[in-house]
C-alpha cells in the first residue's frame, strides 16, 4: 500500500536541493536564459560530486562482476524509494530552474541505458569516467529530422565493417550533446538501424565516444523556453566504433534474449515519471508565486465554498492546484510501482501525459492571472511558461503517451491503433 509520508532520508536529501534551488538556480535563471549556451559552471561544479556517488556504486559492482566475485551485498531490509527519491529531488530542482536542472553532469539517459543492458565489462569501460576527473555528461540520440517518436522510422545506419560498426546519419535535438561530444570526454547512445528492411527490429543502440572521427556537432539550438539547457544536431560521417560498442545483441532475430532496442526502451519507464516531476516543479513554482502575488494585493483564496460563490481568479488557482495535485499523484504512483519492482508502463505514459498538460495550462493561467506582471521579464513567470512547454514534447510527445496509455486499456497493438 503506498504512504503518503515522505521518507525521512527523502526528506533529508529533498532538504539538500531545496537549499541548490534557493541559493544557486533561482537567483540565476533569468542570467542563463538570455546567455543561451553559457555553462552554468558554479551549478555544474556544485551537483558534479553529488552525482558521482550513484555511478561509483555502479561502477564498482561491475568491477567485483569482471573480476569474479560473488556478490556480498546484504539484501536491503524495507522498502526501496531509489525513483521515489529522484522523482522528489528533481520536482525541487525544476523548482529552482528547468533549464540549469537539464545542465546537470553526468551520463543521463545514456548511462541509464548502459547500466540496463550493458555488459560488465560495457559498464566499466564506458561508465568509470563518471566516477572520476571533472565534469563530464552523456546524451541519448533518437530523434532525427524525419523520424520523431515514431523510432521505427530512424534512418541512421550501421554497417559492420572492417571490425568495426560505420555509423552514418543525423541527429536532432539531442539534450547535452555538445556537452558530452565537445565541451568533455563523455559519451552517446545512438540509435541506429542495422538493416532497413527490418523496421524496428533492425534498430539497435551504439554507444559513441567523444573524440569519434566522423562525429561531429552541426548546431545548437536557440530555443523558447528551457534555455541554459544544451540543445544540439550531430551529424555522423563514416563515423567508425568498435563492434563490442552495440548495447544487446547485434542479431535481428534473437527470441531468447530481451536487451538491446527493448531493453533500452524500459529506461523510459523509469525517465517518463522523473520527466513529470521535473514538469511538476516548473508548476509548483508558477502556483506559489501567483498565490503569493494575489495575497499582496489582499485576495486570498477561499476553500470551502461553493463553486457558485467562488470568483473566477479563486476558481482558476483551485484549478491549477486540483491539476497539479492529481499529476503529482500520478507520477509519485509510477515511481512507486518501479520501485516495488511491478511494470509501470501504463503508469508512466499517464503520469508524462498529465504532468505535461498540467504544467502547460497551469503556467498559461499564471501569466493570465498576473496580466502585465506575468507578461513582463521583471519575474520569471514568462519564463516558466516557456519552460513548461517542453515537458509535453519530450521523452515522447503527449499525443504518443495518449496512444500508449489507450493501447495498454485497450489491449491494443501499435498496428491496431495509431
Amino acid at each position: 500500500m503506498i504512504s503518503f509520508e515522505i521518507p525521512e532520508e527523502i526528506q533529508q536529501q529533498r532538504e539538500m536541493a531545496r537549499m541548490i534551488a534557493e541559493q544557486l538556480m533561482r537567483p540565476n535563471a533569468r542570467y542563463y536564459d538570455e546567455h543561451e549556451h553559457e555553462i552554468p559552471w558554479d551549478f555544474v561544479n556544485t551537483m558534479w560530486p553529488i552525482v558521482q556517488q550513484d555511478w561509483i556504486r555502479i561502477v564498482r559492482r561491475a568491477e567485483r562482476q569482471l573480476a569474479g566475485e560473488q556478490p556480498t551485498e546484504k539484501k536491503r531490509e524495507g522498502p526501496r524509494y531509489d525513483n521515489l527519491r529522484m522523482i522528489f529531488l528533481v520536482e525541487m530542482l525544476t523548482w529552482g530552474d528547468a533549464g540549469l536542472y537539464l545542465c546537470m553532469p553526468g551520463p543521463g539517459l545514456a548511462g541509464y541505458s548502459i547500466n540496463a543492458v550493458g555488459t560488465p565489462e560495457q559498464k566499466v569501460r564506458f561508465l568509470k569516467r563518471y566516477t572520476e576527473g571533472g565534469p563530464k555528461w552523456g546524451a541519448m540520440a533518437v530523434t532525427e529530422p524525419g523520424a520523431g517518436s515514431d523510432v521505427s522510422a530512424i534512418q541512421t545506419t550501421a554497417k559492420r565493417e572492417d571490425g568495426h560498426w560505420v555509423l552514418n546519419g543525423e541527429k536532432i535535438f539531442i539534450t547535452n550533446g555538445y556537452l558530452a561530444l565537445e565541451a568533455s570526454d563523455g559519451i552517446v547512445v545512438v540509435w541506429a538501424t542495422i538493416d532497413k528492411t527490418a523496421g524496428r527490429a533492425g534498430i539497435k543502440p551504439f554507444v559513441v565516444e567523444a573524440g569519434t572521427p566522423g562525429v561531429n556537432i552541426t548546431k545548437r539550438e536557440h530555443k523558447l523556453g528551457i534555455r541554459a539547457s544544451d540543445t544540439a544536431a550531430i551529424r555522423f560521417d563514416n563515423a567508425r566504433i568498435p563492434l563490442d560498442n552495440i548495447l544487446g545483441s547485434p542479431e535481428i532475430l534473437d527470441t531468447a534474449r530481451t536487451d538491446g532496442f527493448k531493453g533500452v526502451m524500459v529506461t523510459f519507464d523509469a525517465s517518463r515519471p522523473v520527466v513529470a516531476a521535473g514538469a511538476l516543479g516548473i508548476a509548483r513554482a508558477a502556483i506559489e508565486f501567483t498565490k503569493e502575488v494575489l495575497e499582496k494585493e489582499g485576495i486570498r483564496i477561499r476553500y470551502g465554498l461553493p463553486r457558485h460563490q467562488l470568483t473566477a481568479i479563486e476558481r482558476d488557482v483551485m484549478e491549477m492546484e486540483a491539476m497539479h495535485k492529481a499529476a503529482w499523484l500520478l507520477t509519485l504512483r509510477a515511481g512507486w510501482m518501479l520501485d516495488q519492482g511491478k511494470p509501470n508502463a501504463l503508469e508512466a505514459s499517464m503520469a508524462k501525459v498529465k504532468a505535461g498538460k498540467a504544467v502547460t495550462w497551469i503556467t498559461y493561467k499564471a501569466v493570465e492571472i498576473l496580466g502585465p506582471l506575468g507578461y513582463s521579464t521583471r519575474y520569471l513567470v514568462e519564463k516558466w511558461m516557456r519552460d513548461a512547454k517542453i515537458n509535453d514534447l519530450y521523452e515522447g510527445t503527449g499525443q504518443i503517451n495518449t496512444l500508449i496509455v489507450a493501447r495498454r486499456v485497450l489491449g491494443l497493438t501499435s498496428r491496431e491503433l495509431k
